[in-house]
């Protein structure tokens, strides 16, 4: 049987591949490949999608919860200028690592109204599959994580979405989502997804990240990934086709089709950076 922390790492190979892989395509060099669905040389470096990830995930395989305060440590200590960071989380945690209170940096943050980017949730598929079956820990917990970084309810709600979906099956799973969304634009475009069913749609009506909010995020990503759940290949080109913030949006669903059981191709895996 599949333990939980294999279950978790796989969901990261698949969160790194696709980040790594949909990062590649913002070198015009690789704008073909992109337009041909190919794949281009490696080594293929990821970016603070898969940093921040991976920290989560160490997290708890030191802790088995998140414990707020050592987990916004250890992103800090994690934190590397050259892999991509926001500008906002880099400020963030750079003053965390010197000495900051993450609670009221993450509070002030945009005006003092919170982040409401798609980071939180980029990072958090690893975490829902830590606590497979068992969707209503994973919403507490996701939400733990997402607000050291993210203190606005909709940031926060993203990386929500993401860990239940992660938690349980891709059958239904916009149905399984909503009962964790508070009411609010991001609970709306997730309800609005359903009745979806044309792709570019999808992108005119939920987003493709291009704005890097939660918003213009997650419901594309959820609806891409239920789509295409049983085909890495498959889901990580509807999502790399979209166009937006590639990274991110391939990186969520990469996560969250490898979290169910589609695993990254092996030849994808030999040409992402390796993980320490």
């Amino acid at each position: 049987m599949t333990s939980h922390i294999e279950r978790a790492r796989a969901s990261l190979d698949g969160l790194s591949v696709g980040d790594a892989l949909g990062a590649q395509f913002f070198v015009p060099a690789n704008r073909p490949h992109h337009r041909d669905h190919t794949i281009p040389p490696g080594p293929w470096p990821w970016t603070d999608d898969t940093q921040m990830a991976a920290a989560l995930l160490t997290h708890l395989e030191r802790h088995g919860t998140v414990q707020q305060d050592r987990l916004a440590a250890d992103f800090a200590e994690a934190f590397d200028l050259y892999r991509g960071y926001g500008p906002g989380a880099g400020r963030l945690l750079r003053l965390v690592r010197d000495g900051g209170d993450w609670r009221e940096l993450s509070r002030e943050s945009f005006g003092g109204t919170g982040s409401l980017g798609n980071g939180a949730a980029m990072r958090v598929a690893p975490l829902g599959v830590w606590f497979h079956g068992d969707p209503d820990t994973a919403a507490a917990q996701a939400a733990l994580s997402a607000a050291i970084t993210h203190a606005h309810p909709e940031g926060v709600a993203g990386a929500v979405a993401i860990a239940v979906a992660a938690a349980t099956s891709p059958d239904g799973v916009l149905d399984r989502v909503l009962p964790y969304l508070p009411p609010g634009p991001l609970r709306a475009r997730v309800d609005r997804a359903r009745a979806i069913t044309d792709p570019a749609e999808a992108v005119y009506e939920l987003g493709n990240g291009a704005e890097v909010t939660a918003l213009d995020t997650v419901p594309f990503c959820l609806w891409t990934a239920a789509r295409h759940a049983g085909d890495f290949r498959a889901a990580f080109w509807a999502t790399a086709s979209a166009g937006g913030d590639v990274d991110t949006t391939c990186a969520i669903v990469g996560g969250l089709v490898a979290a169910w059981g589609a695993r990254s191709p092996k030849e994808w895996l030999a040409r992402r950076e390796p993980l320490s």
